[in-house]
This record gives C-alpha cells, sequence and structure tokens, in this order.
C-alpha cells in the first residue's frame, strides 16, 4: 500500500499489502508488522480474538466448577470443589481500589454497548461495518461479563482478581494502546481524509486510554480492594471496629466518607470552607484526618519496613519509603501521564483552528468537534493535574508524618553519647526542616522522568511542523539542561553546607533560650548576640551563594522561550522552511510548553538533591546507636532478698568506652533496704544511678534489678502541665493515695495558697517554681507510681532544713518504708538512718557498710563525716548549750500570701500567680492573628531594603519583560498575515533584538529580587534577635522556647528564600495575565463582556477559599511549635521517662501533636486543589466561548493569523488563573511568617543596656555599701505586692545570710538588684548611685552571681569561665584551683580546652556548680550575691568553698541565699524574710539569744538528725 494509507483502511484482507521483488525481507517483516497491529481491521481483530480467548477460559472455568458440584466425590479435596472466587465471607472492608475498579468497568461496558447498538442500527453493508459492529459487540461482552465478575468478587469476599483476569488486562491495555498510537496519527498527522465513525472510535480511545491504564495498575497490584478480616488476627479487627467508629465520628473529614464525584472534584471540602468563610476558622472546627493517614498508623508502617539488620542496607529512610509508598508513587504517576496526554491536544489544534478560520466556513460543524476536543481534554488535564498534585500533597505528608514519628520514637532509645553528638537543636531541625523538605519533594519528583517526554514529545511535534529547523533548538535545549544540571550540583553543596550552618545557630538559639535568666543575670547577652550573629553570617554567606546560582538558573530558564523561538524561527528561515501563522504559533505555544519541564527539571533536581542531603543526615541520625536494653537484667536470677545486684561492673558514657566512667562496681542491696551513696564532687554518685537505669554503656559485669524502679534526677524536670498532671505523669487518679503523696511530699501548703491548687499550670522548665518546689513535685511523681526500687539522686539539696526533715520523716522512712531505697546525698545528717553506706571516689566504690563501721575506718567517709561535723560544731557554738523558749512554732510563722510561692523562682522570678487569679494557665494561647493579612504586613516586608523605591524597580521590570514577549508575538502576527509581504532578514532581526531585549530585563529582574530578598532576609533576623534579647525575663516565663524556635527555624527559612521567589512568580503571573486577556479579548472582542463576570467569580472564589486557607496556614504554624516543644521537653528528662517506662506515653503525645499540625495540613492542601480545579475549569469554559466566536465570526472581523495568536495565549489560560489565584494565595499564606515574626520583633523591651548620660565610674562600686528605701515589688501592675516596702543598710564588706521559708521572697530581692524584676516603689543606693538610673548591662556587669542552677554552655572550659576573653590563661587556672577543680580539668588532656557538651552533661552538678563560682571568683566583683551556690556539694567542699570565699573576697559585700545553716551562721549580720517583709536582721549571735525565727531555723538544722 502506498504512503502508510492503511492507517485508514477499511481493508481486512492481506492482499491489500504489496510488495515488490526488489523489496528487502527486513522491509516486508516491518510492513507486515504495521499492517497487523496498526491498520484498523486487523487491530480490532486481534482485540475481538484476545477478549473471545478470555471469554471461553472464563466459560470453561465457569462449566468445571457447576459440573464438579454433580460429578464430585463426597470426599473430594480437589480444588474444583472451591468456589471460583472463594467463599470465605466473613467480615470484609471494601475499599476505593474496589469501587473505582467496578465504576470503570460499567464504563467501559456502557460505552461499547452504546457504540454497538449505533453500529447495529446503522446497517451492515461492507466488510468493515461486520468488523467494526461485531468487535463492539464482543468487546461489550466481554467488559459485561467482567463487571458480573467484579461484583462477585464483592460477594465472596475474594481478596484478588483471578489471574485470568489479570493477564486479561495486561494484554487488552497492550492493544489499546496501539490504538492510541494511530489514532493520534490518523486525527492529527494524517494526510487521508478519515471516516466519521473510525474519527468517533479515535476520540473513543483516546478518551478512555486513561481507564485501561487503571486496570493495567490493578493487574499489576493483584488486590481486588476487598479486605478479608477473617485473614486477620483479632487486633486487626479491632483496628476495622476503631476506623468505622472514627469515620462515624462527626468531627471527622469528610474525605474518609465521601462517594468517588465527591472526591474527584472535592465537594466534601464545602462544608469546611463555607464554616471558614462564615467565621475564622478555629482549631477545634478543622476535621480529623482520615485513619489511613494518622500518624500512628504512618509510624507503624514505616517500622514495619525498616530494613532489618541482615539487610546492610546503605540508604535505609530510602529503602523504607519506598517500601512503604511506591503504591502511592505508581498512581501518581499515572496521573501525571494521562496530564502528559492531553496537554498536547491544544497546541496541535490550532494549525486546525487556523484552517478552519482561513478556508470555508460552511460546515461549522467540523469547527464545534474541534472546541469540543479542546474543551475535554482541558477538563481532563485540570483533573488529572489537580489530583495529581492532591495525591503529591497527601504522600508528602504521609512522609514528613512517619518521618517526625520515626525520629522522635529513635530520640526516645539514643544512648546519652548519640544525645550528646547531635543535640536538640539539630534533631528539631531534622524535624522542621528535613523531614518538610522531603515532604515537599514529592511534587518536584516526576518533574525528574516527566521533563524528557515532554521535551520530547514536543519536538516530535516541531519537527512534524518544522523539519530539521528544530534541530538547533534540540542542541540549546541540551547545552540548558546541561547548564542546569551543573549549576544544581553547585547548588547541592551550598544546600548542604547552609543547613549545617542552619543547625549551628539553631543550636546557639535553643542554648540561649534555654539559660535566658543566667545570661540576663551576667549580661552576656551582646556576647551571645555575636556568637549568633556570628554563625548567621556564615549561614548567611551560603544562602546568598544559593540565591545567586537560583537566580542564574531562573535567569536562563525565564530567557529560553524567546531564545528557543529566536533559534528555532532562525533555523527555520536558512532551511527554506515556510512559515505561515499556524507553523508560527503552535510552535511558540510548544516552545512555552517546553519551558516548564526544563524550568522545573533543576528545580526539581535541586529538591532531590536538598532531599538526598536530608536523606543522609536522618540515616545518620536514625542509625545512630541506641541504648541496650539487655545491659540491666530485670528480675532474671532474682532471689528473694536482693533489688539491685552489681558485679564486676565496668561502665562509660561512651559508645566506644574509650572513657571509663566506672569501674570494679560490685554493690548488692537487699529489698526494703535504705542504701546511701556519699562522696566527694564528681566522684561518681549520679553515674552509679544511671548504671543501674541502665543509661550507661556497660564494657563489663551483671546489673540486675529486681522490680519496678522509679527516678528522681538531681536536676528537676518538670512538664510543662498542671501539678496533677506532674504528679499522676499518666497513671490513673487514686484520691487517697494522691492526697497521702501530696501530705508526704510537703505540698499541701504549696497547694492550698495556690488559688487553682494542683491544677495549676507550670511553666516551661518548671519556671515558675522555686528549686523546691520542683524537686518535691517530681519526688511526688515518683511516690505517686509505688514502684519497687527508689533511685533518689540528692533530693534534699534544694530544701530547707524542716522540709528536708519531713521529707525524711514522711516520705523516706514512711510512705517508702518497705522501699527499696538507694540515696544519693551529701547530707551526713540522715546517713545512721541507712542499712548500708556506699562511699565513692574516682569512680570507685573505695568504701561500703554501716555508718558505724566505717566511722571506724575513717578514710574517705571519716573525711565527710568530720567536715559536717566541724559545720555542725560551728553552729553549736554560736547557739550555745540553751536556745531561749521559741514564741511560736516554725510551722506558725506568717502564711505566706499566693504570690509568694509561685514568684519564687529557683529562687526565680516568676509569674505564676497572677495568672492564677483569672486562670490556672500560666502559658497562654500564642497569639494568632485572623482575617486578611493586613496591608501593613506586605509594606513592612516589601519596602524593608530600599522602600518603595525598590518595589516601583521589581514592578517595571517585570512590567518591560512582558510588553516584550507580548511585542515578539505580535511582530509574528504581523509577519506572517496573509496581505504582509515576508521578509525574512528584517523578521528574524527585529524579533532576534525583541528576544534580547526581553533577556536582559529577566536577568535584571532575577538578581534585583535575590539582592532584595537577601537583604529584607537578614534584616528580619536582626530584628528578632535583638527583640528577643532586649525582651523582659517575664516573656521567657510565659513563652515557650518552641514557639520562639519555630520562628527563628521554619518561618526564617520562608522569609530568606521561599517568600522572596514565590512574590516575584506571582508578580510575574500578574503581568502574564494581564496580557493573555488583552491579546484574547483584542482578537475575539466579543469575550470582552466575560472579562467582568470572570474577574468578579475569580475575586469572590478567592475570598472565598482565601478566608479558610490563611486560617489553616496559621493553625499550621500555631501547631507546630508544639511539635518541637514536647521532643525538646522530653529529651531533657529523658532517663525519668525511660526509668518509668512512659516511652509509649510520651510517642502518644508526639502523635496527638503531629495528627493536629497535619490535619491543617491535608484541609489546606484539599482546599487548594478545590479552588485550582474550579478555576481551571471556569477558564476552560472561556477558551472554548473564545474559541467559538473566532468559529462564528468572519475571518475579515478576525485574520487567522490573530486566531492563532489568541489561541497561543488562551490556552495556557486555566492554567494562568489558576496559578495568578494560586500564587497569590500562596504568597498570603506565605506572609503569616512575616507576620509571626514582626509579632516577636514587637515584644516589650526591659530597660536600656546602656545609658550615655548616666555611666558609673570604672571602679564602681567602690565600698559594696548598700541602702534600701521602703522597696516594694510586684510582677505586674494588676497583681500584689511581692516585698512590701523593706528597708535596710548594708556596709561594705559584709557577709549578709538571707533567709526565710521557701516562697518568703529571698530570690526575689536578688533579682530587683538585678533588675529581673523593676521595683514598683522605693529606691536602691549603692555606693550612692540609684541602680534604678543605670543601663542594665552597666549594673549587672558589676556584680557577680552564681544561682541556684548551676548553667554551663557548649564550648569548652575557658570559653565556660571566661566567656568574654578578658582572663589570661594563669588567671583562670588560679581561679580553678581556687574552687576546687584544678585537679579535674588538669587531668584532662585538652586542660581548658576540654569539651562542655550541650547543658554542661558531661560535667557532674557538683561540678557545673564548681565552675560557676570559679567563673564569678575570675570576676573577682565587689558584690557578690550567692543563691544556693553550694547546694549541690558535699559539706567537705563546702567547707573548703566558704573558708576560699571568705579570704578571696574579704572586701566585698557578700549577699547568701542557703538552706545549710553553717553557711549562714558566720555572716556577719541574717536577714530573715518572711512574705515579703524583713522580720529580722541582726547578727546572728544576737538573733540566737533572743526567741526568733532565725534561732528556730538553727535548731531545726541543729536538731534534724537526733529526731530522725
Amino acid at each position: 500500500m502506498e504512503a502508510d494509507s492503511w492507517l485508514t483502511s477499511f481493508d481486512c484482507s492481506v492482499s491489500c499489502f504489496q510488495s515488490s521483488e526488489k523489496t528487502s525481507f527486513v522491509l516486508i517483516v516491518i510492513g507486515w508488522l504495521k499492517f497487523i497491529f496498526l491498520s484498523p481491521c486487523p487491530q480490532r481483530i486481534l482485540l475481538s480474538s484476545v477478549d473471545l480467548l478470555f471469554l471461553l477460559v472464563l466459560l470453561t472455568l465457569a462449566v468445571k466448577k457447576i459440573s464438579s458440584r454433580f460429578i464430585k466425590d463426597e470426599n473430594s479435596t480437589s480444588s474444583l470443589d472451591k468456589p471460583l472466587l472463594g467463599d470465605e465471607r466473613a467480615h470484609f472492608r471494601v475499599t476505593f481500589w474496589y469501587h473505582v475498579s467496578l465504576v470503570v468497568t460499567a464504563l467501559l461496558a456502557i460505552t461499547y454497548c452504546v457504540l454497538c447498538i449505533l453500529a447495529f442500527s446503522q446497517g451492515v453493508q461492507s466488510t468493515w461495518e461486520m468488523a467494526e459492529a461485531f468487535f463492539r459487540l464482543i468487546h461489550a461482552v466481554t467488559y459485561l461479563a467482567i463487571f458480573v465478575l467484579i461484583v462477585h468478587e464483592k460477594r465472596f469476599a475474594s481478596v484478588s482478581h483471578p489471574t485470568t483476569l489479570r493477564v486479561y488486562w495486561g494484554m487488552s491495555y497492550v492493544i489499546v494502546f496501539l490504538f492510541t498510537v494511530t489514532a493520534i496519527i490518523r486525527l492529527f498527522f494524517s494526510a487521508y481524509n478519515v471516516d466519521l465513525s473510525m474519527k468517533m472510535d479515535d476520540i473513543v480511545i483516546l478518551v478512555s486510554l486513561p481507564l485501561y491504564f487503571y486496570l493495567l495498575i490493578v493487574a499489576i497490584r493483584g488486590s481486588s480492594g476487598i479486605c478479608n478480616t477473617s485473614q486477620h488476627e483479632a487486633a486487626g479487627n479491632s483496628r476495622l471496629e476503631t476506623d468505622e467508629l472514627i469515620l462515624m465520628d462527626p468531627t471527622m473529614s469528610g474525605y474518609g466518607t465521601a462517594s468517588l464525584f465527591s472526591k474527584a472534584v472535592w465537594i466534601w471540602m464545602n462544608p469546611l470552607l463555607s464554616k471558614g468563610y462564615q467565621s475564622p476558622l478555629k482549631l477545634d472546627e478543622v476535621p480529623s484526618l482520615p485513619p489511613d493517614f494518622q500518624a500512628e498508623r504512618m509510624s507503624e508502617f514505616f517500622q514495619k519496613n525498616w530494613p532489618k539488620p541482615v539487610e546492610n542496607v546503605k540508604y535505609p529512610v530510602l529503602i523504607t519509603l519506598i517500601r512503604c509508598f511506591w503504591k502511592d508513587v505508581v498512581i501518581i504517576s499515572f496521573l501525571a501521564i494521562v496530564q502528559l496526554s492531553v496537554m498536547y491536544v491544544g497546541p496541535t489544534l490550532i494549525q486546525s483552528f487556523i484552517t478552519f478560520a482561513s478556508g470555508d466556513r460552511t460546515n461549522p460543524h467540523e469547527g464545534y468537534c474541534l472546541v469540543l476536543i479542546l474543551f475535554v481534554a482541558k477538563v481532563i488535564e485540570a483533573i488529572s493535574s489537580h489530583h495529581f498534585n492532591f495525591q503529591s500533597g497527601i504522600l508528602g505528608m504521609k512522609i514528613r508524618s512517619s518521618l517526625i514519628t520515626t525520629l522522635y520514637k529513635k530520640g526516645l532509645r539514643l544512648t546519652c553519647s548519640s544525645r550528646q553528638v547531635y543535640g536538640v537543636g539539630q534533631i528539631v531541625n531534622y524535624m522542621a526542616v528535613d523531614s518538610q523538605q522531603l515532604s515537599d519533594m514529592m511534587l518536584q519528583l516526576h518533574s525528574l522522568w516527566m521533563m524528557p517526554l515532554q521535551v520530547g514529545a514536543s519536538f516530535l511535534l516541531l519537527y512534524y511542523y518544522m523539519g530539521v529547523s528544530v534541530s538547533a533548538s534540540f542542541l540549546l535545549i541540551v547545552g540548558v539542561v546541561i547548564f542546569t544540571v551543573l549549576m544544581t550540583h553547585k547548588n547541592n553543596q551550598f544546600q548542604f553546607q547552609l543547613m549545617m550552618k542552619r543547625d549551628s545557630r539553631m543550636k546557639a538559639i535553643n542554648e540561649l533560650l534555654g539559660n535566658m535568666r543566667v545570661i540576663k543575670f551576667q549580661a552576656w547577652e551582646e556576647r551571645f548576640k555575636e556568637k549568633i550573629q556570628s554563625l548567621r553570617n556564615e549561614e548567611f554567606s551560603w544562602l546568598s551563594k544559593l540565591m545567586l546560582v537560583t537566580s542564574c538558573n531562573l535567569s536562563v530558564l525565564l530567557s529560553l522561550p524567546p531564545v528557543l523561538a529566536a533559534l528555532t524561527f532562525g533555523a527555520a528561515i536558512i532551511c527554506k522552511v515556510p512559515l505561515d501563522a499556524g507553523t508560527v504559533f503552535t510552535a511558540t505555544t510548544v516552545l512555552r510548553i517546553i519551558r516548564d519541564p526544563v524550568r522545573n527539571f533543576p528545580q526539581s533536581l535541586m529538591s532531590l538533591s536538598q532531599a538526598m542531603v536530608s536523606l543522609g543526615r536522618l540515616d545518620g541520625y536514625l542509625t545512630s546507636t541506641e541504648l541496650d536494653q539487655t545491659v540491666v537484667g530485670r528480675g532474671e536470677g532474682c532471689s528473694d532478698r536482693i533489688a539491685v545486684e552489681v558485679k564486676d561492673g565496668i561502665f562509660s558514657w561512651e559508645d566506644d568506652g574509650d572513657q571509663i566512667s566506672l569501674k570494679d562496681i560490685n554493690i548488692e542491696i537487699r529489698k526494703g533496704e535504705l542504701a546511701a551513696i556519699v562522696g566527694k564532687v564528681g566522684s561518681g554518685k549520679s553515674t552509679l544511678l544511671a548504671s543501674i537505669l541502665g543509661e550507661l554503656h556497660k564494657l563489663s559485669g551483671e546489673v540486675s534489678v529486681c522490680g519496678s524502679a522509679a527516678y528522681v534526677a538531681q536536676t528537676s524536670w518538670i512538664q510543662n502541665a498542671t501539678i496533677q498532671e506532674n504528679v499522676l505523669f499518666g497513671s490513673p487518679m487514686n484520691t487517697k493515695r494522691y492526697n497521702d503523696v501530696l501530705r508526704v511530699c510537703s505540698l499541701e501548703k504549696d497547694l492550698k495558697i495556690l488559688e487553682h491548687g494542683d491544677q495549676t499550670e507550670i511553666g516551661e522548665r518548671g519556671i515558675n517554681l522555686s528549686g523546691g518546689q520542683k524537686q518535691r513535685i517530681q519526688l511526688a511523681r515518683a511516690v505517686y507510681q509505688d514502684c519497687d526500687i527508689y533511685l533518689l539522686d540528692d533530693i534534699f539539696s534544694a530544701v530547707d532544713a524542716q522540709t528536708g526533715s519531713e521529707i525524711f520523716k514522711e516520705c523516706v522512712r514512711g510512705i517508702l518504708k518497705d522501699k527499696t531505697i538507694v540515696l544519693v546525698t551529701h547530707q551526713v545528717d540522715f546517713l545512721h538512718n541507712a542499712d548500708h553506706i556506699l562511699v565513692m571516689r574516682d569512680g570507685k566504690i573505695v568504701q561500703s557498710g554501716k555508718y558505724e563501721e566505717l566511722l571506724e575506718l575513717r578514710m574517705d567517709f571519716g573525711d565527710l563525716v568530720a567536715a559536717h561535723g566541724n559545720s555542725m560544731e560551728l553552729v553549736e557554738n554560736s547557739t550555745g548549750e540553751n536556745f531561749p523558749q521559741m514564741p511560736r512554732s516554725p510551722h506558725q510563722l506568717t502564711p505566706k500570701s499566693p504570690q509568694k510561692y509561685q514568684e519564687e523562682a529557683n529562687g526565680e522570678s516568676s509569674s505564676l500567680d497572677q495568672q492564677s487569679k483569672v486562670s490556672s494557665k500560666l502559658i497562654d494561647d500564642e497569639e494568632r492573628e485572623t482575617g486578611h493579612i493586613n496591608f501593613d504586613v506586605y509594606k513592612h516586608y516589601c519596602t524593608e531594603a530600599f522602600g518603595w523605591w525598590g518595589v516601583a524597580a521589581v514592578v517595571i521590570i517585570s512590567g518591560i519583560c512582558q510588553g516584550s514577549t507580548m511585542l515578539s508575538d505580535y511582530w509574528l502576527a504581523y509577519e506572517t498575515s496573509t496581505d504582509h509581504i515576508f521578509n525574512p532578514s528584517l523578521f528574524i532581526e527585529v524579533y532576534s533584538f525583541i528576544a534580547v531585549i526581553c533577556c536582559i530585563f529577566v536577568v535584571a529582574r532575577s538578581f534585583f529580587v535575590a539582592f532584595l530578598g537577601l537583604k529584607t532576609a537578614q534584616r528580619f533576623f536582626d530584628q528578632i534577635l535583638d527583640s528577643i534579647l532586649h525582651a523582659p525575663m517575664s516573656f521567657f516565663d510565659t513563652t515557650p522556647s518552641g514557639r520562639i524556635l519555630s520562628r527563628a527555624s521554619t518561618d526564617q527559612s520562608y522569609v530568606d528564600f521561599l517568600i522572596p521567589l514565590s512574590l516575584s512568580i506571582a508578580l510575574m503571573m500578574y503581568f502574564t495575565m494581564a496580557g493573555i486577556l488583552f491579546i484574547t479579548c483584542q482578537s475575539a472582542w466579543p469575550t470582552i463582556f466575560l472579562i467582568i463576570p470572570l474577574i468578579w467569580l475569580n475575586i469572590w472564589y478567592r475570598r472565598y477559599y482565601i478566608a479558610s486557607s490563611r486560617e489553616l496556614t496559621r493553625l499550621s504554624s500555631i501547631t507546630k511549635a508544639p511539635i518541637l516543644h514536647h521532643f525538646s521537653e522530653t529529651i531533657s528528662g529523658i532517663m525519668t521517662v525511660r526509668c518509668f517506662r512512659k516511652e509509649d506515653k510520651f510517642f502518644q503525645g508526639n502523635v496527638d501533636r503531629v495528627n493536629a499540625n497535619q490535619r491543617m495540613d491535608f484541609h489546606s492542601n484539599a482546599s487548594n486543589e478545590w479552588l485550582g480545579f474550579r478555576l481551571e475549569f471556569i477558564g476552560s469554559i472561556l477558551i472554548c466561548i473564545a474559541t467559538i466566536f473566532m468559529v462564528l465570526l468572519p475571518s475579515f472581523v478576525i485574520p487567522p493569523e490573530y486566531v492563532g495568536l489568541a489561541l497561543s495565549y488562551a490556552l495556557p489560560l486555566n492554567g494562568a488563573l489558576f496559578w495568578l489565584v494560586f500564587l497569590s494565595c500562596t504568597v498570603e499564606n506565605r506572609m503569616v511568617s512575616v507576620e509571626r515574626i514582626k509579632q516577636f520583633t514587637r515584644i516589650p523591651s526591659e530597660a536600656s543596656w546602656r545609658i550615655t548620660n548616666c555611666l558609673p565610674s570604672s571602679g564602681w562600686p567602690y565600698q559594696g555599701d548598700i541602702e534600701i528605701k521602703n522597696l516594694k515589688v510586684r510582677y505586674r501592675s494588676n497583681t500584689p505586692l511581692v516585698l512590701k516596702g523593706i528597708s535596710l543598710r548594708i556596709n561594705g564588706g559584709e557577709k549578709i545570710g538571707v533567709v526565710g521559708r521557701t516562697g518568703s521572697g529571698k530570690s526575689t530581692l536578688i533579682q530587683v538588684f538585678f533588675r529581673l524584676v523593676e521595683p514598683s516603689a522605693g529606691t536602691i543606693i549603692i555606693d550612692g548611685v540609684d541602680i534604678c538610673k543605670l543601663g542594665l548591662h552597666d549594673l549587672r556587669s558589676r556584680f557577680g552571681i552564681i544561682p541556684q542552677e548551676p548553667v554551663l554552655f557548649q564550648g569548652t572550659v575557658r570559653s565556660n569561665i571566661d566567656p568574654l576573653e578578658q582572663y589570661s590563661d594563669d588567671e583562670i587556672w588560679k581561679s580553678l584551683e581556687r574552687c576546687q577543680l584544678k585537679d579535674v580539668v588538669a587531668a584532662k588532656s585538652e586542660k581548658l580546652d576540654a569539651s562542655v557538651v550541650d547543658s554542661g552533661d558531661n560535667w557532674s552538678v557538683g561540678q557545673r556548680q564548681l565552675l560557676c563560682l570559679g567563673r564569678v571568683m575570675l570576676k573577682n566583683s565587689k558584690i557578690l550575691f550567692m543563691d544556693e551556690a553550694t547546694a549541690s556539694v558535699d559539706s567537705q567542699t563546702d567547707a573548703v568553698i566558704q573558708r576560699i570565699i571568705r579570704e578571696d573576697f574579704e572586701a566585698c559585700t557578700i549577699i547568701t541565699i542557703a538552706h545549710r545553716i553553717p553557711t549562714v551562721i558566720d555572716s556577719d549580720r541574717v536577714l530573715v524574710i518572711d512574705d515579703g517583709w524583713v522580720k529580722e536582721f541582726e547578727r546572728p549571735a544576737t538573733l540566737l539569744e533572743t526567741p526568733s525565727l532565725f534561732a528556730s531555723l538553727v535548731q531545726e538544722y541543729s536538731n534534724r538528725s537526733t529526731g530522725l
């Protein structure tokens, strides 16, 4: 046959295929294959044969089944005895896959039934008509049979499709794909006239190809979409029931129960969007996630697919994600292929429209047919593209959910060493940034394989229209791709470095927020500001390089269409290819299509490179060393009498065991014993408790713990929850036991004075409680759990003598008398009550035995007892033998106001009680704007760098870019018009000149926007950092660190990169849309009348959508912070969590927070696609109406070349319409980050750090004279007074001891000296200077303070003891010697550069306190404040330190808060504060001679041992 006419031939005979004798065998074979597989009649015979074969097999199997019922033997076990589809009719669940399969087969059956009826009704006269009619009949019968078969699958609960059906679907797809290829060739490329019936068949095949592809996917999967629950265990049934209950829940998302059509066009979103339009959405109004998307499911699925150790996988996270979500990727790929298939229908129709417009219009049906094809293609493109986005978003959400929960679960299992390697800040970055990047990658992933397909299809079309002239463009595209790949490689390097530097910055900010009180006490804000800004500058350097490379990429890609067009047309002129309107506008449209995949490809490569970096980081973290659960034998080999036993134990904090922490440990503690562990600071007492808990790496030996264990840490760990929730710790309420626990832990008095009692909320890190209150609450938590073994680490250090005695009597030897207790303590008073005492030195147990036995041996224990004896002797000498008769019991001191107990925060300021007057919540809900993003937010961002001039420059450059693009297209229309003489050289010169102008301005815009964005981002960062550092302490007391961290990480990263990019592209889309509407209306002028309703409809839809979308974005930002805060809180108390076996409870807390955040993202994603589909559908209607006008109006009204111009602009109208609205909404949603950062730049500031006209002289304070006049303090203007009128005078050089009950106002007084709290009335005069008139840094830097909780920063010993780098090494060594740490530091190989990890976790609490002391000694201030500075050291070390302080600070004024009476007994005067009043202020001896409050405290202390 000649020239491939067999494509349109109706002939079914072989004779139609002719070959000459000279034709080679290969060509004959190829010709035969073309005829058999691509000619219409053989194709239909082929598919009919497959249909008949399938029906025959199906019939045979059915007959066998039926006949076997009549002839079977009763004892037969043949497989024929079983039903064709199985007969297990237990409970089953029908999924989405089953419903879609049923609908698809029904659609195909109905379609071919209708076509069959049409064929027979029109008559069957020729061979072709006979073949066509019977082909339709057989195919209709086949799919009716398949439909019946699928219906029966549900009846018999068949979980998989029959193999026969799966094979049939596979074969039929291959044949239908051949149908599709020939249909496309016939419809768009064939020069022969195609019969109407064949054309109808071709359209049906093109439309139904996605349906056949879906059935191919189902065949590959094998599953019928029916889950037979009888195959599952009881847990599976329980889950199904749970799912059903969840789906019936009215708060559940409508997606779970929506119909197929509702899901297809997002009708299930209507109720939520309607609610959001009427009023701003609230957190509880957003529906829950469907069961299959919830975090617990994702976590289980991820864990189930995690590679086994034997698999030895190099990239475990990637492999797990592929195993979990490959099916989702396949479905999304199918949607991408459908979208790609219909994308080129529009461009290929341009030539047809121009031909129709310029030719004979007597048959308008041809025009209407073209419009109908265009409309159907556009609708299919809209549905497939938005479901592609939606399913990609869901997949990203699943991945993020899986990763966050897995990261959290890993954090629960990390060893101490691994925890120190990564740090909280870095892991928070994994959760906030890396998981988000992998989630966002899902939208970009498919561009990697779609780009070659799109570019290939585009160049095939171009080749068809323009021949070999497209080779030049192809070479340019190859060059551009190579360039972008190289730039993306650079991008990868910059991105990796950027993330590393961001990790370091976040770690520093996290450390800053965690220790803000100490930083303010020491006036170190500027030092930390320099450190953070230095890290930010390093980060900003890499960010600038990243933006530079991104701008290069954007410049090249946005310049590509005009350059490609100029090159293509130039090559066409050289190759003598005729250029007419149809050719050039088809070419420009296709070239614009090429721009998108080429533009997305490097972006996808960039996302891929970022994702690979993130995967590498996650691999490292998720494969880091976990705690060995077998280190401690629990209940194994336990006798009736042994509770804790360690044999030949050698332990290390390091995973590699390089540094041994404990050695030669042999202990045996019997059930019911009270075992005490004592020793000097750093001897390994707390480490021994950790080894019993299994927290250390065991190098050798055995550890056995018989029974459940409870642990009370030396450093208090309190959750941000109510007091009751902290005590219950997830256990059910037992009112009697709960009340008993509060009583024995001395908490009843505290709760009585709180308006909300045990429902009072505790701030982050227990910020609004004193050290004693925190210690007693965590003791109550342990006692309430009713465990067998109690490990108590120095629980008496933070409480006064009387409270300590009560706790020992009522709790340790009371409610816990039958329990096994291991007590680490420095309180020698309690030791004679111990059944067993272990004495430690240098990580070894050097003595063990009973009190009297060890006392006789002397050695280390003797030294400790002697030191305590000396301090008691000092007390007794001061008091004399007989105390005066006390006027009242110490329990009857003036009742404390509710204010007091709460304001005494670690001796630290708080504001809990002011909150309690109106609410039990201390931490307010996060501030959240509602309604539209205020114009001021846009103004604030856009004008931050260069004011309105910068904005004007970007707008003007963007306008010129769009104008030059439109000008080039007008030039094309003018030159290709039929009434114009074409001048090739002039045409290409002018076109190239316009293209060059366009490229210049594109480059200028890209780099100018990048420069503006970088400058703005840096200013925002400087502003929020400055605002946070100047914020008063009350801000940090009531603001969880997670809120600040989320602004410093996620929000700042948006401002750094995404917002300038989004704003730039949105502005570009506005100009593009204006150009499209202008040219469309100019060409099809009646369309003008549709523009106003179109604009109104779009504005309405945008308002309707953005009302909910904006609030969902805000709620998403708000619900992110609790995830990070909860993780930080968990890690800081991980030893407590693991000891109490509460990992599951805390993991569920993480899951709940992730679900709360993900439901915002899910509905936000759905609302985007809800809007997108509707706008694209409206755009498609507008395109078709405009096209109908072009078809109807005569050619003298709309010239053919302008039809081509209008169509080349109108075809992308629906997409442009959606992207315009979507990008504007995206920008508004992204601007929420600017809004949130702006909130934190408006924090009320504390007083100025320096006041230039009121600087103290360099030697101030000279003497240390202090005069306080009528000092009154309240924390807020509407709260009661804390200090109620204190007046006193302290002479320079005096040593003042401050005592009083917890909550009396002691630490508040110290805070007023440092002006962490400003006086409400009165003055404090120091050496003649009113401190309220000084700048805060001028004031705070002149004082020395050792706070109750020792704080160290990540770095070295040198950077901790001399953070401002003001002193020499000799001075530092001398300071270390005076604070008893020289030997410890000298023993380390790095000496002064010895490592201090985050929070100083690699140093004991006592050593940390000594380092803080050394810091103050080095500073040598004239006035020194000590707030329980030696609470965590032993009596011996305490005595030495007190002696050194007396010697080194002999001429200084020292104000000491202490619970240890020996610490203050030798003070020059003692200040007794009670309920905010000065009750006593006199020499200790004088106070002890009279009935005084101080005398009662001394008596308690001295009688404590004898009374126990």
